[in-house]
């Protein structure tokens, strides 16, 4: 299933630093606009690998 978010960007200084406006707490940072992109895409990924330890039953 292909999943669409909304991602929130600025500069501070030369950087570029975004997070997903749907899912709190992916945040990231690149020094272009696509390495940022590239970064929080690793950043939801492995946010949504660890998740199923965040399950307490």
């Amino acid at each position: 299933m292909l999943m669409k978010f909304t991602l929130e960007y600025w500069l501070d200084d030369d950087w570029y630093i975004g997070k997903l406006k749907e899912v709190p707490g992916v945040f990231s940072q690149g020094r272009t606009l696509q390495e940022l992109e590239e970064n929080i895409r690793d950043a939801y990924s492995l946010m949504m690998s660890e998740e199923k330890y965040w399950i307490v039953k």
